[in-house]
């Protein structure tokens, strides 16, 4: 048979498939739905049996649009900063209120990314930057506070590392409401 590579028979159910792989450009093979028999194998050698010309090339209608040339929107990175809520002195509390109650109920966890406001209601997003090192991280509100005068919020240990305020205690940093 010319252009026949492979052929195989596979049983499924009562009726045999036959799929045959030729010399056809990839993904373009054939497979046959027939009654099990020897009329369907005659049929699969008759319609297989010969490829003297090319198959003609798939015409694609005008409106018709090419899905591999679309790409996929692009997620916006990081979080999304929706009103800035200023600049101010922030510090961070960690080792000593680890395991104690917040204002809001919850237990404090030192290594979660939360902090202490005296206004914004429980459980805000806040993208908190540290224009001095350039990093940023959004922290969750679960507590009241800094009760230090001058300061506007109390980062936990774990989020004033992401910013670099472990080493200094306290630093400028700029706040940000963020949509979540």
């Amino acid at each position: 048979m010319d252009g026949l590579r492979t052929f195989r028979r596979i049983r499924a159910g009562t009726a045999l498939i036959f799929a045959a792989a030729t010399m056809l450009p990839a993904g373009s093979g054939s497979v046959v739905l027939a009654e099990p028999g020897e009329a369907a194998e005659e049929r699969f050698e008759t319609s297989f049996a010969r490829f003297d010309h090319p198959p003609r090339p798939y015409l694609q209608p005008a409106h018709a649009v090419d899905i591999t040339e679309i790409e996929p929107p692009l997620e916006p990175e990081g979080p999304r900063v929706t009103q800035s809520l200023g600049s101010g002195t922030a510090s961070y509390y960690g080792r000593r209120f680890h395991g104690r109650r917040t204002a809001s109920g919850q237990r404090f966890d030192m290594h979660a990314l939360t902090a202490a406001h005296r206004t914004l209601p429980f459980g805000t997003l806040v993208q908190v930057t540290n224009p001095r090192t350039g990093r940023s991280v959004v922290v969750r509100i679960n507590d009241r506070g800094p009760f230090s005068r001058g300061r506007v919020i109390d980062l936990s240990r774990a989020a004033a590392q992401e910013i670099g305020l472990i080493r200094r205690g306290h630093g400028r940093v700029e706040l940000a409401l963020v949509e979540g």
